[in-house]
């Protein structure tokens, strides 16, 4: 790949989608899906015409994956959200590397309007589900489109497999 910026990102994409298929047990030691007709793998999927349908997808989300020097979290939410709809995914979340750190330490943003929905499908208070995923909120400014929650891969892993437990028990 002849851009460098290019081939980082795609690498973080594969970095997320590997890690979180592990995490799941969706794959076997060597990486290897074990069924790989589950609707429930994380891929990556292959970009198509001019609606963007995000980087990674681990339903019910759509990833919008970023490796960037200086992370604009509120733009890449806004950009979450619409891949998500594109996709006709429900919820589209922000995950940027952090330099120098394992996968699992990457962070996860979510617009605090995604967050609220998924904790209510869940079906916490707001203080359980950011203790439970350990989140933290950025409220910069007086402009509430700007705020956001975040967490970090490996508990994402975590509430990934809770929300796909809570909507197969609906």
């Amino acid at each position: 790949m002849a851009n460098p910026n290019k081939a980082r990102g795609t690498q973080w994409e594969s970095d997320v989608r590997d890690y979180l298929n592990a995490a799941l047990g969706l794959v076997d030691d060597v990486g290897k899906f074990l069924d790989p007709f589950d609707a429930h793998n994380v891929r990556r999927p292959a970009q198509e015409g001019a609606a963007d349908v995000g980087d990674v997808h681990a339903v019910p989300f759509v990833l919008e994956c970023k490796a960037v020097k200086s992370p604009a979290v509120p733009t890449f939410l806004r950009q979450a959200g619409v891949e998500a709809v594109n996709a006709g995914f429900p919820y589209g979340v922000a995950v940027v590397k952090v330099p120098r750190q394992n996968t699992r330490r990457g962070k996860v943003h979510f617009a605090v309007a995604t967050w609220t929905r998924i904790r209510r499908a869940i079906g916490l208070s707001a203080p359980e589900f950011a203790k439970r995923y350990g989140f933290t909120p950025s409220l910069r400014g007086l402009d509430t489109r700007k705020w956001y929650l975040t967490t970090d891969v490996e508990a994402f892993g975590v509430l990934l497999g809770d929300i796909r437990a809570a909507r197969h028990a609906e």
